[in-house]
């Protein structure tokens, strides 16, 4: 069976994706799953073992463009997919394999796409709390799947493929210390600080780490550079010799590879965060307004601290620098405390 998935856009989303990959391929080991997705995918995609090949979108996240999505679908129907599963709910992401001449295509229902999509399935929510499971579902007949209670068990969660060795070459191509174990932070969030654990508590919490034996290694895009150099710049001068700020320096595969040589992680609900879960790191997971009840870290490692309940939308909080109150009440010591109890039961395994 040939199939194609129009994945999703955003790094959280597209981990998550993985498990429905896996699924097909537990249901069909002769399956050859193909993806589209954003160019930047592809150090994803290379790491899941189910895909076979990545195929970039050259579309923007907004970006209509009929014609052009025409020519997408033309070009691919000599490949002959047989089924098509399309993740994003939007109308334009299921045009590519009606296009294609896809004979199945499976998805939910999402911007009315009666016609585009022949398999369309109604979303009942609450029978589906979790994103991973709305995924996992679409790999299995809808009469056979009327809520999350119905899908086999366990769910087979996200997992990235990295070798030991380009650990150990990409951590010196880094100049990271050899002799010191990494606890990778995390401290950036895409919608602002609101969904931010402060700096200065991750400079606390960093300062009792390195003290520990332990050096600090710090992932995000460009725009995290600024919290990261703040975080830095907050530890005592000894202290900054142990802290490196990776953030903007990275490419993600670089990134990847770097949190799989890591002790453990801490993090805000971010896409590096569920890579970090993809790659079965010790990880505590620090939220506030946003909530874990979605699209929770997916691994047994994972502990998740959070002070309230419910989702709460704001993109930036009333507190200093824009941070929420949620945030500023989890004190370092709890965090702390998680992930020296991760750390131990990892040595204990």
């Amino acid at each position: 069976m040939k199939i194609l998935v129009i994945g999703p856009s955003w790094v959280g989303d597209m981990m998550m994706s993985q498990s429905l990959y896996r699924t097909l391929k537990a249901e069909h080991p002769d399956a050859e799953i193909d993806v589209m997705a954003p160019a930047w995918c592809r150090p994803l995609l290379s790491r899941m073992p189910e895909v076979n090949e990545a195929l970039a979108m050259p579309l923007g996240h907004g970006a209509l463009a009929l014609g052009e999505r025409y020519r997408l679908g033309k070009a691919l129907r000599h490949k002959k997919y047989q089924r098509a599963y399309v993740l994003p709910g939007s109308f334009k992401s299921a045009l590519v394999p009606f296009f294609a001449g896809i004979p199945q295509r499976v998805g939910w229902r999402g911007e009315m796409r009666y016609g585009l999509l022949n398999d369309l399935r109604v979303l009942d929510k609450p029978a589906f709390p979790l994103m991973v499971e709305r995924y996992v579902a679409l790999a299995y007949d809808a009469s056979r799947i009327k809520s999350a209670r119905d899908l086999p068990q366990p769910l087979l969660w996200p997992r990235l493929q990295v070798e030991e060795q380009e650990k150990i070459e990409t951590a010196a191509q880094f100049s990271l210390n050899a002799e010191r174990p990494i606890i990778g932070f995390c401290p950036g969030a895409e919608f602002g600080p609101a969904k931010r654990w402060p700096h200065y508590h991750y400079a606390t919490l960093a300062q009792q780490l390195i003290a520990a034996g332990y050096q600090i290694v710090l992932f995000g895009s460009a725009k995290d550079r600024e919290t990261g150099e703040q975080i830095c710049q907050t530890l005592d001068e000894a202290g900054r010799h142990y802290c490196h700020n990776l953030a903007g320096e990275t490419r993600l595969e670089q990134a990847v590879i770097l949190l799989a040589h890591c002790h453990a992680v801490v993090t805000n609900d971010s896409g590096l965060m569920h890579i970090a879960a993809a790659l079965n790191r010790p990880l505590v997971a620090l939220y506030g307004p946003s909530s874990p009840d979605f699209t929770p870290p997916l691994s047994q490692q994972a502990r998740v601290i959070r002070l309230i309940t419910g989702y709460h939308k704001v993109r930036k909080g009333e507190a200093d620098q824009g941070y929420h109150q949620s945030l500023i009440d989890i004190q370092p010591a709890r965090v702390m405390e998680e992930l020296m109890t991760l750390l131990s039961q990892q040595e204990r395994a």
